[in-house]
């Protein structure tokens, strides 16, 4: 792809920062994708490794989504089925790392890390704020409680952005990474919001701890539970 990848956009040293349009515009464009594999096809594809060095840009920053080695398909019909656990540290929904089971749930947390990473500039893996623990999550939903949530927009935007889009993004990405999954939006919700056509959430001012909902084992297309093919976020 003629401008590569996301995150050497976002994270390298020889790429001129992007702009706030560009940005917003792969935020659009991912959350557009996904809809296609989760509700669009005739069957339902789980990418289960959705990151930012997976999002390649176009000469016009439109967004193709790659590495589908690790995407499986479920039926529309059915919950999280498809098992073994797979993909990139950083970007892994608390239940999917506790169970090993991916669902559209779990892609649409990877989703929300990524436009964390687009609005502010930061690697998932990053250790932010006071507390050499915090990671970006913790750290954005630290500000959305405090009501700075505007503080954790990139700084080498030099506060050239449009605050209702930076807003939205955030927010939707903090609603997309809550930690119950059954609380995250669908795709398509996210969407919604992204174009505002329906309003924003009201999340909750402290980052909520996991919940987990134990549901019934089905049949599965996946490897066996594993910890092997996890990487290190990039």
């Amino acid at each position: 792809m003629p401008n590569g990848s996301l995150d050497a956009h976002l994270f390298g040293k020889t790429r001129p920062v992007l702009t706030w349009a560009v940005r917003y515009k792969i935020s659009l464009g991912l959350a557009s994708a996904l809809l296609y594999l989760h509700e669009e096809w005739e069957q339902c594809v789980v990418h289960r490794d959705v990151k930012s060095s997976n999002v390649m840009l176009d000469s016009s920053f439109n967004v193709k989504l790659g590495d589908f080695g690790l995407a499986r398909l479920m039926d529309h019909e059915l919950g999280p089925q498809t098992t073994g656990l797979v993909g990139t540290l950083g970007y892994l929904a608390p239940e999917y790392i506790s169970t090993g089971r991916a669902s559209k749930e779990s892609d649409v947390y990877s989703f929300g890390v990524v436009a964390l990473e687009i609005a502010t500039g930061k690697k998932t893996v990053d250790h932010l704020g006071k507390d050499s623990d915090m990671g970006l999550v913790e750290w954005v939903w630290d500000l959305y409680g405090k009501g700075n949530l505007l503080l954790a927009v990139d700084e080498r935007l030099h506060l050239v952005y449009d605050e209702k889009q930076a807003e939205c993004l955030v927010i939707v990405g903090l609603w997309c990474v809550h930690p119950d999954r059954s609380l995250r939006p669908s795709i398509r919700q996210a969407i919604q919001i992204l174009n505002f056509e329906a309003t924003l959430p009201n999340l909750s001012s402290k980052m909520p701890v996991p919940v987990y909902h134990v549901t019934p084992p089905s049949v599965s297309s996946g490897e066996p539970l594993s910890t092997t093919s996890l990487q290190e976020g990039r």
